[in-house]
């Protein structure tokens, strides 16, 4: 009896489990006869001249993360339309969207006379938010329907159209948008739980035990970039060869670390990196280099492909000054760097020395070039001014000396 009874359990979750799956499976079935209209309506009647389309990839994994496309239209109404012409039926459009109102999780209709707008939000996995108006007017009619991603069910799949009648209602006027992105119910929930702590911890050598280090943070890489010596959110002391500094972030922001000597003054390098909430950044710091946190760049920053910053604040040296196809770094030659010998072949270190440093010298040539065109050009009405009289004078002159002979 009861060997009989375990049979029975075991068969009974076989049956839900297949059950599951089967429900399961039919939930992540694609909008088909949605897809299909409009693919035929923009195949027809699209205007691809004027049609809005943007795709965003994960890098690392090659997988859509938002798309937009937005195809405007127009046609023949069925109704004022000879059978043997082409023509959309309103009715196949409304038929389409309850077809596949199973496969959505929201699925709306707003009628002509609604005095209501709509638009669909777009979020992608930067956090970036974007809204398109679909329904602006009262007189549009508009059907919308909104499914999980089946490749990713954090996205959602929204398809939607509209349109209007001409002045004779011979022609149908109207838009469809397929928009993919982050669905906003996750996105929301994330953003209101995802303050985390972002956290460094540093070490220092013997010979620098008594400095201090500057935080900067920035919206972005190109703020950073402008951002003022001063205009630190914290001075962290070294204690016991040790520092920490943490902050509450709820999203990924641009940061940068920079040591103050004993002597109260600035060191003319620092470290660029991206504060990632929920995260934690190691660094050993020597007199003159340091040991990055690589695992920490591999997981969250500059490999990721969302990166805050630039190729050169990677690097730490994004003080620079762009002539022509020169790069001129304003931060202080290296003074390790050897003298170049006349009967010495360059290393490419030095060979980069010699570019920048003619680099500088040809900003400086061409500031002064640009200082005396500037002084010309203030004075030269001055110039004119005293050429105009002296003519002036001169015909006086002359004609004095003309009066005197007669």
């Amino acid at each position: 009896m009861k060997r009989l009874f375990i049979l029975l359990l075991i068969a009974c979750s076989a049956i839900a489990t297949i059950h599951a799956q089967q429900r399961a499976k039919g939930q992540q079935t694609t909008p088909i006869h949605v897809k299909t209209l409009f693919n035929d309506i923009i195949k027809t009647w699209g205007s691809p001249s004027d049609e809005v389309f943007s795709i965003n990839k994960n890098p690392n994994t090659n997988l859509i993360e938002s798309s937009v496309r937005i195809t405007y239209f127009v046609a023949n109404n069925s109704e004022w339309t000879d059978e043997n012409d082409k023509s959309l039926n309103l009715k196949d459009i409304s038929e389409a969207f309850k077809k596949d109102e199973p496969t959505s999780y929201q699925l709306l209709h707003l009628s002509p006379g609604t005095n209501e707008s709509f638009s669909l939000r777009a979020v992608d996995g930067n956090g970036k938010d974007k809204s398109y108006l679909v329904r602006g007017m009262n007189k549009e009619e508009m059907w919308l329907l909104c499914t999980k991603n089946a490749e990713n069910p954090q996205l959602r799949d929204a398809y939607a159209i509209k349109w209007s009648l001409s002045d004779d209602e011979r022609k149908i006027l109207g838009a469809i948008y397929q928009i993919t992105s982050l669905r906003p119910d996750i996105y929301e929930k994330e953003l209101a739980s995802s303050k985390k702590t972002f956290k460094i911890v540093g070490r220092v050598d013997e010979n620098i035990k008594d400095s201090l280090y500057n935080i900067y943070i920035a919206e972005s890489g190109e703020e950073l970039a402008n951002i003022g010596d001063d205009d630190y959110v914290a001075c962290v002391p070294v204690i016991n060869k040790r520092f920490e500094w943490q902050t509450e972030l709820d999203k990924p922001m641009a940061g940068r670390l920079r040591c103050i000597f004993p002597d109260g003054s600035l060191c003319s390098a620092w470290i660029n990196l991206d504060f990632v909430p929920g995260e934690t950044y190691n660094i050993t710091v020597h007199n003159g280099y340091y040991d990055g946190d690589q695992d920490y760049e591999r997981r969250v920053g500059r490999y990721s492909g969302k990166s805050l910053l630039n190729e050169r604040q990677k690097r730490g040296n994004d003080d620079v000054v762009i002539l022509d196809d020169v790069v001129i770094d304003t931060i202080p030659t290296d003074p390790r760097i050897i003298p170049l010998k006349d009967e010495s072949k360059p290393t490419p270190e030095q060979q980069e020395l010699l570019k920048i440093q003619v680099g500088a010298k040809l900003m400086t040539i061409k500031t002064g070039m640009e200082t005396i065109k500037a002084t010309y050009k203030s004075l030269e009405p001055y110039w004119n001014k005293e050429l105009l009289r002296n003519e002036q004078n001169y015909r006086s002159d002359c004609q004095t000396e003309r009066d005197v002979r007669r």
